[in-house]
């Protein structure tokens, strides 16, 4: 597929390719040389929540975004590996699959905690684990999220029994993507609301994420913090509604290496509100790192 023409106007859609893998044919944007970075979107994204910070990263490292399975443009045929940890284990088989050792893993909401999982799967060239940099983590049970996010989707799901066409989209569903997003206590461009009124306007997009968040178990790996020994740096957003920021403050007193940043006046989407105060936290995290 040709994404740039087949895909007009959908963020680095220029970036963008098909890797079949498992039973999964993933949709992957991949750009820059030098240290690998995977980033994960969460619940209900895509990887044009990273449109800002890819090329922005890509200046001085390889970065590859992936769509989680069934969501965005990731096609899957086994909705039974939807849960965290299924999505985990066929990730880091992607990244084996591809020769990719990512040298850390930023995931927001949802792939927050599929990064901190990854780092129990992945190692880098010298052995050690990823860093993990998580931007308003899902690192607690999906009630904040499943509060203003689950409802929503299931009434699309509702009022949508065909898959919708998704380049004639209208002011009402773009009206419903800012009611959504402004739910989080975000507030993002055009753009951006453009994107999720697409997403949201997708059945196979919608059912995805109503059967991740239905298949989700995070509690094994909240048992499991103390046993991570990746550099962790948790960011929130002040103004999230939806995954406060005492979740991320819970978990990095549990993990052994783990620090906080939390940025006021941002929230859930805080990387995509100010992707240039996100990039810095993340790049000075990434050279203090190694």
């Amino acid at each position: 597929m040709d994404w740039a023409r087949d895909l007009p106007g959908w963020p680095n859609a220029a970036l963008s390719h098909r890797v079949r893998h498992a039973t999964h044919l993933w949709h992957v944007q991949e750009d820059g040389s030098g240290e690998t970075v995977l980033l994960l979107h969460g619940a209900g994204g895509s990887s044009h929540s990273w449109r800002d910070l890819l090329p922005r990263l890509a200046r001085h490292r390889h970065v590859i975004a992936l769509d989680l399975p069934g969501q965005g443009f990731t096609r899957t045929s086994n909705p039974a590996r939807l849960g965290l940890d299924p999505m985990t284990e066929d990730i880091a088989a992607l990244c084996a699959d591809q020769g990719w050792t990512p040298g850390a893993v930023i995931g927001h909401s949802a792939g927050g905690a599929i990064a901190l999982n990854l780092a129990r799967h992945l190692s880098r060239p010298d052995g050690t684990p990823p860093r993990v940099i998580g931007i308003n983590a899902a690192l607690d049970r999906f009630e904040g999220i499943a509060g203003w996010l689950f409802p929503v989707l299931a009434k699309m799901l509702a009022l949508n029994p065909f898959t919708a066409t998704l380049f004639t989209l209208g002011s009402r569903e773009t009206d419903r993507a800012r009611r959504l997003i402004e739910g989080t206590g975000s507030q993002i461009d055009a753009a951006g609301l453009a994107c999720y009124a697409r997403l949201i306007a997708d059945r196979a997009h919608v059912e995805a994420t109503l059967q991740m968040m239905a298949r989700w178990n995070i509690d094994r790996l909240i048992a499991r913090l103390p046993e991570i020994p990746a550099r962790c740096l948790l960011i929130t957003g002040a103004a999230d509604t939806a995954v406060l920021p005492a979740v991320s403050a819970r978990a990095a007193e549990r993990l052994p290496d783990a620090r906080t940043v939390d940025m006021d006046g941002l929230g859930h989407l805080a990387h995509e509100e100010a992707p240039d105060r996100v990039l810095a936290e993340i790049s000075g995290f990434l050279d203090d790192a190694g």
